[in-house]
């Protein structure tokens, strides 16, 4: 049987590349509207304007990840057990209490924001009188009170494809307003108006969605449902806690590198920053319907101990994503310079020898992007903690010695060095897991 073959033939492939397709599809015109809006946005704003508020939209993300249980992970890791199962009483006490913790978060994340407002324009934007900008956009935390419990609801109900939907309209409006402000000399706070729009279509459409997934699944009453149905409470806190741990740790040393560049450098080195960071997480398209289709059916599988058909799901994922992302990453490094000047401008291309560093570690992080959630399932939680939370101090050590020194490619740098050492350990863990699991069962 030939390698194609192997592929066309595997039933549940095929039904996660379908799913995934119908995501990517919707992703894909997003993508295209988003490259559009940051055409207009880096020239409207130039390279200051366009780092302030990265750093502006940067906080008010990393505030509310530090409290955050990525509630979508323990939906589908729980929640879609019990669905499963048939245990509809368990899924209802769960989704209930995930809806309601990450509500209490989020509000108390946009409270942090408003009282540290001015100690992020002091030391982060650096910028007199932007106070009220970090106060602003933290409106959005409000508005996605529930997104990533929608978003965990979406996946266990074969209902993901909305989520490229809902991205899609917003995408269309963000990039209708954002247009509006390049072609009738709008300024900085139209566009911050425009991603707030935008951020906030994504948090109610996903939590829309989301209940009218409920309603039929569970019933019309199923959020009256008792915590006391739960009966693995426990488990389900440890996987909440190391998820929150885990979440503030890949946030603060991974995906908060905007803010970090503010501290050690400017807003204008944050603007060329920001422009290699948005042009390689490009990659992020098609990997990400890809995250979002596999998780539950790794942990179906994990669920089901069927080994050797996780093994084999795994090379076949991971096959596929190696072929396109090692074109992708080539593609980008070849003419990076050009994708620069059509993005962002001739002013921006101070941003290249970032973007090269950042495609080094991105590619390798998006090749082997189920490294995190096949620990989850294995019931490894605590595994991703401890590896990222080493890789993330080297990498903060090493960036007070080295951004200063040089500047944006130094900190692409240290970010690839995370993802290549956090991905790798957290990979071999996983794998090492499931071959103790299969002999345990042959013996």
């Amino acid at each position: 049987m030939s390698l194609l073959s192997k592929f066309k033939n595997d039933p549940l492939f095929t039904k996660v590349m379908r799913s995934s397709g119908s995501l990517f599809s919707n992703n894909t015109i997003a993508l295209g509207l988003s490259i559009l809006q940051g055409i207009m946005a880096t020239r409207l704003l130039g390279p200051a304007g366009f780092g302030l508020i990265g750093v502006v939209m940067a906080f008010a993300s990393t505030v509310n990840s530090i409290f955050s249980f990525r509630m979508s992970e323990l939906v589908v890791r729980y929640g879609g057990e019990y669905l499963n199962k048939g245990e509809k009483e368990k899924a209802s006490a769960l989704l209930k209490g995930a809806g309601l913790t990450e509500g209490i978060v989020s509000l108390v994340a946009f409270l942090i924001v408003i009282f540290t407002a001015h100690l992020a324009e002091t030391y982060l934007a650096k910028t007199p009188d932007i106070a009220w900008m970090f106060t602003f956009f933290a409106i959005n935390l409000l508005v996605n009170f529930n997104t990533e419990t929608s978003m965990g609801i979406l996946q266990i109900t074969d209902r993901i494809k909305l989520q490229g939907t809902i991205n899609l309209i917003q995408a269309i409006i963000t990039t209708l307003i954002i247009a509006g402000a390049f072609f009738f000399n709008g300024g900085i706070t139209t566009v911050l108006i425009a991603y707030l729009i935008g951020k906030s279509i994504v948090g109610l459409g996903l939590f829309i969605a989301a209940q009218i997934q409920l309603h039929n699944k569970l019933g019309r009453g199923w959020w009256r449902t008792p915590f006391s149905a739960l009966t693995a409470r426990k488990e389900i806190f440890r996987f909440a806690f190391s998820s929150n741990i885990s979440a503030t740790i890949i946030k603060l040393f991974r995906e908060s590198e905007l803010i970090w560049v503010g501290f050690f450098l400017d807003t204008t080195a944050v603007g060329y920053y920001r422009v290699a960071y948005t042009i390689v997480h490009f990659l992020a398209i098609p990997a990400d319907p890809l995250i979002a289709t596999t998780f539950p059916e790794i942990n179906r599988l994990s669920v089901e101990k069927a080994w050797s058909k996780l093994k084999s799901f795994l090379k076949k994922v991971t096959a596929f994503s190696l072929a396109y992302n090692s074109l992708l990453g080539a593609g980008l490094i070849l003419f990076g310079q050009w994708v620069i000047r059509i993005y962002s401008g001739a002013d921006y291309l101070d941003a290249y020898p970032a973007l090269v560093a950042l495609t080094i570690g991105l590619v390798f992080n998006y090749i082997l992007f189920w490294n995190r959630p096949l620990l989850l399932a294995l019931g490894l939680p605590e595994f991703p903690v401890y590896v990222t939370l080493v890789a993330g101090i080297i990498k903060l050590a090493l960036s007070f010695w080295l951004v200063p020194m040089y500047a944006v490619v130094a900190a692409g740098g240290l970010l690839s060095f995370y993802y290549i050492a956090s991905v790798g350990l957290m990979v071999l863990r996983g794998l090492q897991k499931i071959k103790q699991n299969e002999n345990r069962t042959h013996h």
